[in-house]
């Protein structure tokens, strides 16, 4: 059990890659904060796997800050943050996809990670130790046609 007792939090944990990653981690022993902003999945997900949950908007500051504060009061340290939280926008010409589009996208795929590094960072530093692992996807380095702005924050 090579995670075990890392406290390890799980963005996205409530399908997909996230879900994966949660049930690997868990059969590895890490002690889980799964997090997604999809609460009824994410509650059954955490249930089935026996894991903390915290409902999260990682394009949020104040979200992932309560997200922070949350692990540290539970646990006073995290080992392992995992950003996995992502979206896409439907496939079309990039001057079709709408503003409002790109900012939501931008802001799950990219702001994210920099609103992980704003709230978890500081607490890795002063313990000396934690990873943080950013999902991307193989769009970043080889793009897919008509997902112009989702190749770009995955290579961001």
């Amino acid at each position: 059990m090579r995670l075990k007792e890392k406290v390890s939090v799980i963005t996205g944990a409530a399908s997909g890659f996230g879900l994966g990653i949660s049930k690997k981690f868990a059969e590895e022993g890490a002690k889980l904060i799964l997090a997604d902003i999809n609460k009824d999945l994410l509650e059954k997900v955490s249930k089935d796997l026996d894991q903390d949950f915290f409902y999260v908007d990682v394009a949020s500051s104040s979200s992932m800050k309560k997200l922070s504060e949350y692990t540290f009061s539970k646990y006073g340290r995290i080992d392992i943050m995992v950003n996995n939280a992502g979206i896409t926008h439907l496939p079309k010409p990039l001057e079709d996809v709408s503003e409002e589009e790109f900012d939501k996208v931008f802001e799950v795929n990219s702001k994210s990670v920099f609103l992980c590094g704003k709230f978890f960072v500081p607490h890795m530093k002063k313990e000396k130790k934690g990873s943080i692992l950013n999902i991307s996807s193989t769009a970043g380095l080889s793009p897919r046609p008509n997902l112009n702005w989702y190749n770009a924050t995955k290579g961001w």
